[in-house]
C-alpha cells in the first residue's frame, strides 16, 4: 500500500493523504504484530518463495501466473501446501506456477455478466468494495485504469490478495484491509464503484448506498450485485435468523425494491442487467475451501428453497449513474 502514497500526485489523492497514510500505518502495525488467524496467514505469506513469473494471463477464465518450470526445482507440493494455509479460497479460479487453485466460485461467470457494461475504463479510478482476493480487480487491471482500489476486511481473503500480488506486482492495483465504514470519505473521486455481494450483509442498505454515492464523481458508474427476490412488487425479505445458513443476511429486496433503494440513495439511469439463480455449477465445494457450500444450503428435497424454507439464492446485477 505504500505504492499508493508514492503515486499520490498522479492519483490526485493529496486531499485525503493524511487519512490514507493513517490507515496504511495501521496496516504496518497489523503486519508487525499479527494476531489470531492473521498470524498464521502472515507466516504462510512469508513462506511463499520469491519467484519472477515468466508468464501472466489475466484474460482467461482462470487467472494464470507463471509456469511450473519457473519453480526451478522447488517442490510444487510445498507451495501448494502453503497456499492451502490461506483457505478458504472463495473467488477465482487461479493457476499459480502450475498449481490449480480450484476456488468455490467460478467467478468468471459473474465477470462475463458485467464486462460488457463497464465501458471504457482506461485511466479511470475504480473502487471495489468487498474485493476478496482481488479476482475482479486483476481482471479490471488489464484495461489500464489509473487505479483499482479494493477494500477487504477478511484476513484470509486479504492475504490471498497479497500472495497473488507478490507475483503479479500490478502497479495500478491496491487493497486496504479495512471495513467500508473505515474508508475515508473521498467525495466525488471514483469513476466506477463495484459493490458485489455486500449489500445484503448490511443492516442499513440505503445508508450504505448513500455513502457509496458520495464517493463517486457525477455521472460515475455503479455496478452492484445483490441477492434478490424475483418479484416486482416492492417487497423485501427479512430472514428471521439465518438465510442459507448465513447469520449476517438482513434484507433481500425484490427487483422493484432494489431499484427504489438506488433511487433513494441518489442514483439515476438504473438498469437491471442480469438476474441469475445461483447454481452448483457456479458455487460448489472444493478442496480449497474446506467448508460447506451451496449444495448444503438448499432444502435437500427442493433446491428451489434454502434449508430454512426461503426462496433459493437468486442474484441480480444493477448498473446506475451517480
Amino acid at each position: 500500500m505504500e505504492k499508493l502514497l508514492v503515486k499520490h500526485k498522479q492519483l490526485k489523492i493529496d486531499h485525503w493523504l493524511d487519512e490514507l497514510e493513517s490507515l496504511i500505518n495501521q496496516e504496518r502495525i497489523f503486519f508487525d504484530n499479527p494476531k489470531g488467524n492473521a498470524y498464521f496467514f502472515n507466516e504462510a505469506l512469508k513462506n511463499l518463495p520469491k519467484i519472477k513469473p515468466s508468464f501472466i494471463n489475466l484474460n482467461n477464465e482462470k487467472i494464470e501466473i507463471g509456469k511450473e518450470s519457473d519453480l526451478n526445482n522447488r517442490d510444487p507440493d510445498e507451495i501448494k501446501k502453503t497456499l492451502h494455509e490461506l483457505c478458504p479460497w472463495r473467488k477465482g479460479p487461479f493457476n499459480l506456477f502450475g498449481i490449480d487453485i480450484n476456488t468455490e466460485w467460478q467467478s468468471w461467470m459473474k465477470w462475463d455478466r458485467i464486462k460488457d457494461h463497464l465501458g471504457d475504463i482506461k485511466d479511470k479510478r475504480i473502487l471495489d468494495i468487498g474485493s476478496s482476493n482481488g479476482y475482479y480487480m486483476f481482471k479490471l487491471a488489464v484495461e489500464n485504469p489509473l487505479m483499482v482500489l479494493g477494500v477487504e476486511p477478511q484476513h484470509s481473503f486479504y492475504y490471498q490478495y497479497l500472495a497473488l500480488q507478490k507475483y503479479l506486482n500490478l502497479e495500478n492495483v491496491f487493497c486496504l484491509p479495512i471495513k467500508f465504514e473505515e474508508f475515508p470519505v473521498m467525495n466525488d473521486y471514483f469513476d466506477i464503484v463495484f459493490c458485489m455481494g455486500v449489500l445484503y450483509h448490511r443492516k442499513s442498505p440505503v445508508e450504505m448506498l448513500q455513502g457509496v454515492h458520495k464517493l463517486m464523481r457525477k455521472g460515475g458508474n455503479l455496478i452492484v450485485e445483490n441477492l434478490v427476490l424475483e418479484s416486482k412488487e416492492g417487497l423485501c425479505l427479512f430472514p428471521e435468523s439465518r438465510y442459507a445458513k448465513m447469520r449476517n443476511v438482513f434484507f433481500i429486496p425484490d427487483l422493484k425494491c432494489m431499484q427504489s433503494w438506488l433511487e433513494r440513495a441518489g442514483f439515476s439511469d438504473i438498469k437491471c442487467i442480469d438476474v441469475t439463480k445461483t447454481t452448483i455449477e457456479e458455487q460448489r465445494q472444493t478442496d480449497w475451501i474446506q467448508t460447506e457450500s451451496l449444495i448444503n444450503f438448499f432444502d435437500p428435497k427442493d433446491h428451489n428453497k434454502t434449508i430454512e424454507g426461503y426462496p433459493a439464492p437468486v442474484r441480480a446485477i444493477f448498473t446506475a449513474s451517480a
